[in-house]
């Protein structure tokens, strides 16, 4: 089974609904099942954001963060300029998935989900496939 590293940005306080509703829709685009999630990854900002520490506990994966200045060193297919203002780096989701997965651009099997939940905030997920599908 090919291994992937989720790479999950979202606003402050967006819902547990939210964040799972977005990531069964990208692991869907993908084909792939749930269980070849390894790991999450994300922005040290989100270090207490109650709905990636609930997604993370509830399926029992490793939550990894990383600084602004770590994310913004990698190379991704669509950065924006707004993340980069709120975030200082311009990508998140992207920018965590291949740098957790130790992996390229060209690993990535989902470059940027994203969705807006019935609670009106959004959320983005990358997936990228793990380096020697470890």
């Amino acid at each position: 089974m090919t291994r992937v590293t989720l790479g999950l940005g979202c606003d402050r306080n967006a819902s547990l609904d939210t964040l799972q509703a977005t990531v069964t829709q990208a692991l869907a685009r993908a084909a792939l099942p749930q269980e070849a999630i390894t790991e999450i990854a994300t922005i040290d900002k989100k270090c207490d954001e109650q709905s990636i520490l609930q997604l993370a506990k509830q399926h029992g994966w490793p939550l990894r963060f990383f600084s602004a200045e770590a994310l913004a060193q990698v190379a991704v297919p669509s950065p924006s300029e707004t993340v980069r203002k709120y975030m200082g780096t311009p990508s998140v989701a992207e920018a965590a998935a291949l740098l957790a997965a130790n992996t390229h651009m060209g690993d990535l099997l989902v470059e940027k989900h994203k969705y807006r939940g019935t609670d009106g905030k959004n959320a983005t997920v990358s997936i990228a496939k793990r380096r020697n599908n470890e």
